[in-house]
């Protein structure tokens, strides 16, 4: 057939083609299959895969791709990098729906970060860690051995932990290592704290001495309690040392001169926690930068304004029942906007700025755990077999670990908490070093170490 009489001969059959139903289109088309060849079936497959198989990540603006993507989970993302290399580029760049999947891990997001290709490696990374958290995989154990007589006393910062024995002598070691940087001569250690230069302890002796880690001296002696002394706090900055103790006081002294400058009065109950901290907060009794004093005893916890007048009132006293009938575990935890105390009715959270309380967080599956650690994201807790985490957005425990028959404490000094910032949300580089530590019957301490992703 000549061209001029095909072109005339297709539009005729064009005309009448559209002038079909769908189902009379539909058998034209298969009539017209069923006498094609081999030529005409690959010519026909070549152009339906172009008609039909349009790729839209390919030929939509790429707001308009990020936007579509934004709709789906990063499982089905993951898949959809293995659609062509193309696709892969153009999901892994999409900065907002990673830090999101992120976010929605629990983990911290620095937007300062331009790499487009960052995010996603860092929710792959997320993505393995929760799933070794959620399989009990996360951790690792480790011992440290030195001391002869029961451990009392643990205080931990910067990967290092102070441990204090009834073997009067107090050790520093180095948690990354196993080994004991600075061994000195004490007293029978309940309490300890430390910094570069000195160890503050308190002890059974009902009083608290401070000491130099270089020479081993004591350079201070505080005597004025008469109970033992279960917890001590200090400001170098407000040159200020508290403590409390058994003989249900506070005392307040001056680090540098070791003089009693004032005791506190109140508490019906041994005093097993002091905790001095800056508020992060504005109310009526304080502002942001005063520094509080917080002490705890069995069924209460007492607010003092400390800060440069040390002759002050209790601000306010917290309990979680009037008649005293639910007891508070001796964990406290205070970042100068909340304050948090776990009890056998489930974990409580005050509002500092109000002093109401935020919630209550129960654990049904799980009763009387106590607290180690409170962030914005995850906590720690603990019970006599496992050491737990919460996520804290869902009230949820997603990951226990077992632990061994430790040394229990009344009043909570023999065990703590490691480094604490991943309780703010993990960040790829957080997830490192101690999560916990706490004494053993055969006087050595017990280590629960993040293990690293390799």
């Amino acid at each position: 057939m000549e061209r001029k009489d095909f072109e005339t001969w297709l539009d005729n059959i064009s005309v009448t083609f559209l002038s079909l139903t769908d189902l009379q289109k539909n058998e034209t088309l298969d009539h017209l299959i069923s006498l094609s060849g081999a030529v005409q079936l690959r010519h026909l497959s070549n152009n339906l895969e172009t008609l039909l198989k349009r790729d839209f990540l390919k030929l939509l603006p790429l707001e308009l791709s990020f936007y579509l993507l934004k709709w789906l989970d990063p499982q089905t993302l993951l898949t959809c990098c293995l659609v062509s290399k193309q696709w892969n580029k153009v999901i892994s760049a999409c900065t907002e729906v990673w830090q999101t999947a992120c976010k929605n891990l629990g983990w911290q997001i620095d937007d300062s970060v331009q790499d487009a290709l960052h995010w996603k490696k860092v929710y792959l990374k997320a993505i393995l860690r929760m799933k070794q958290l959620e399989n009990h995989e996360a951790f690792e154990t480790s011992s440290l051995i030195g001391h002869s007589a029961r451990v009392y006393a643990l205080y931990y910062r910067d990967g290092l932990l102070c441990t204090g024995s009834d073997d009067l002598s107090a050790k520093l070691w180095d948690v990354s290592t196993g080994q004991c940087v600075y061994g000195i001569q004490t007293h029978t250690c309940a309490a300890v704290k430390f910094d570069e230069q000195k160890l503050v302890t308190g002890s059974f002796d009902n009083t608290v001495a401070c000491w130099e880690w270089s020479s081993g001296a004591r350079t201070q002696h505080f005597r004025g309690h008469t109970g033992a002394v279960f917890s001590v706090d200090y400001s170098d900055e407000l040159d200020i040392l508290v403590s409390g103790s058994a003989d249900f006081a506070v005392k307040v002294w001056a680090l540098s001169a070791g003089t009693c400058l004032n005791t506190l009065t109140g508490h019906t109950e041994w005093v097993t926690k002091v905790v001095l901290q800056k508020c992060k907060v504005k109310s009526l009794l304080h502002s942001p930068g005063d520094y509080i004093l917080l002490s705890a005893d069995k069924y209460e916890i007492k607010i003092w304004p400390i800060g440069r007048e040390i002759n002050c009132k209790c601000l306010k006293t917290l309990s979680v029942s009037e008649d005293r009938s639910i007891c508070l575990q001796p964990r406290l935890h205070f970042d100068g906007k909340y304050i948090v105390c776990s009890s056998a009715l489930g974990l409580y959270q005050w509002d500092f700025a109000s002093y109401d309380i935020l919630r209550v967080i129960k654990t049904p599956e799980v009763a009387n755990l106590a607290l180690l650690g409170f962030g914005d994201v995850f906590a720690l807790l603990f019970d006599n077999h496992y050491l737990y985490i919460m996520d804290l957005r869902t009230e949820s425990l997603i990951s226990r670990w077992p632990l061994p028959e430790y040394r229990k404490s009344k009043r909570g000094s023999s065990f703590l908490a490691g480094e604490a910032s991943w309780l703010n949300g993990l960040d790829g580089h957080n997830d490192t070093g101690l999560v916990f530590a706490t004494s053993m019957p055969d006087h050595s301490i017990h280590l629960v170490l993040w293990k690293e992703q390799g």
